[in-house]
């Protein structure tokens, strides 16, 4: 069992976490014709608005109540309310979300009371969805923003089937956690629909932020699941969470609905897989299709080919708690050692990671645990690049942000192909640092290269 610590620094260097506003907002992009609001000062939305700009490399629909100094002590509503009527006005959403941050939780906002008497005093806006989720920005991280967006949503969104009989058992639903991509998603759409069953993912990143190009501009998320899709989710026969941070939106909603839930806190690597393809074949009531025993023979090979470049390494770590948990779950199964593991939050999983320990940190704590335990592969978002230079390690980049390549939106690593592509990117990676560092090959005595002169030539 690993011992999770945190920081005692008096301030963050080099931050590793990014805040629960840009969470909560993350997860409201994936409803469609939505808009987030973030309600707080400019500054508080432009962050949001650069970061998944350079991210994903797309247009990112995202609004501000653009509190002053004066209207953050006297109160938000006035804010509040043009901000909605502005946004209606304008926009015509299907949905709108609102984030707290920092600032106006501070002074105390009641912002359900302001969207009860925006109601009443605006025709127009009387029936329009309003989700309000309290995020404050002094506390917690990213991973917590959406895992409390997510279960609001369930709780006031999704309708309680009048009756046990009319759930559908060949409806699926699925709340995947943030530190899946809209790649990950539209591999498990396509395994899940591969048996016969109908998912419906809240949120659905895959069909709002997977890069594709719409036909008319939107002001709005362009894709994701629809508000009457949300309101039916109650009628599916089981919801699938994926990841730790998912398990109270899964429990509000067997709450809410009575439709059971399983819960994987990881789907990257063999055995994750197996699992999910056994439970997919229980309720579907049909074998794996062959396609899939195929695909996990080529993760096994990999596996075996990967080995000899990934096994004995000494891994250094940092992203969120489930994140971490993926990656640093299939490293280790590969025979490398976590030895340094840096997240943002505190999560159950933490616990559970095949590690001695785990530091509630930021980027500077990797960069000088990876430096004092000499570890050769550091894996984070793209702000560990110059970390990692200093060290002179291999970098591969995962998670948000990741702004000095291009893809991030689709990097894969669940189901069987997923896995199989991210060790080969891995090995990859190692292969070329070795070649980098002119490490005998095979090939060496062609550039006269031979161990003596690999030995000096670090």
């Amino acid at each position: 069992m690993a011992n999770v610590s945190v920081s005692k620094k008096a301030c963050s260097v080099n931050p590793l976490k990014m805040s629960q506003p840009i969470g909560g907002a993350l997860a409201f992009m994936g409803l469609r014709g939505a808009m987030p609001l973030l309600h707080g000062s400019q500054g508080c939305t432009s962050f949001g608005l650069v970061l998944f700009t350079r991210h994903f490399k797309e247009a990112i629909p995202m609004q501000t109540t653009a509190m002053s100094e004066v209207a953050t002590v006297l109160g938000g509503y006035d804010n509040v309310e043009q901000a909605v009527l502005n946004i209606y006005n304008r926009t015509k959403p299907e949905i709108i979300g609102i984030c707290s941050t920092g600032v106006t939780e501070t002074k105390g906002d009641d912002v359900d009371g302001y969207i009860k008497l925006i109601r009443e005093k605006n025709a127009a806006v009387a029936h329009l969805p309003i989700v309000y989720v309290s995020t404050p920005d002094f506390k917690d991280a990213f991973q917590d923003g959406w895992e409390k967006t997510v279960t609001r949503i369930v709780e006031t969104m999704v309708e309680a089937p009048k009756s046990a009989a009319r759930r559908d058992p060949t409806k699926i639903n699925v709340l995947p956690g943030c530190h899946l991509t809209p790649g990950d998603l539209d591999e498990l759409r396509t395994i899940i629909e591969d048996f016969g069953l109908e998912p419906t993912f809240l949120p659905d990143l895959a069909g709002s932020l997977d890069g594709h190009i719409p036909d008319d501009f939107t002001p709005t998320t362009i894709g994701g699941v629809g508000v009457e899709e949300i309101s039916m989710m109650g009628q599916a026969g089981w919801t699938i969470a994926i990841g730790a941070q998912m398990r109270r939106a899964a429990e509000a909603m067997q709450k809410k609905t009575g439709v059971p839930f399983r819960m994987f806190e990881r789907l990257c690597g063999l055995e994750a897989n197996d699992a999910l393809m056994a439970f997919l074949t229980e309720i579907s009531g049909r074998p794996a299709p062959m396609k899939y025993r195929r695909q996990r023979g080529q993760l096994v090979d990999a596996m075996l080919d990967g080995h000899f470049h990934i096994g004995g390494r000494k891994l250094a770590v940092g992203a969120e708690p489930d994140l971490l948990n993926e990656i640093g779950g299939l490293l280790t199964e590969m025979g490398a050692q976590l030895l340094v593991a840096v997240t943002t939050t505190q999560s159950p999983v933490l616990e559970r990671l095949p590690t001695d320990e785990v530091l509630i940190g930021d980027l500077e704590d990797l960069e000088n645990l990876a430096k004092a335990k000499d570890c050769d592969l550091m894996v984070t978002h793209s702000h560990g690049r110059q970390a990692a230079s200093r060290l002179k390690i291999p970098f591969f980049r995962m998670g948000i942000p990741m702004f000095d390549r291009l893809g991030g939106g689709h990097q894969l690593m669940v189901g069987y192909r997923g896995g199989r592509d991210l060790i080969f990117d891995i090995s990859n990676l190692l292969m070329a640092d070795h070649e980098d560092n002119h490490e005998p090959t095979p090939d060496s005595w062609r550039d006269g290269v031979g161990p003596s002169h690999a030995a000096t030539s670090h």
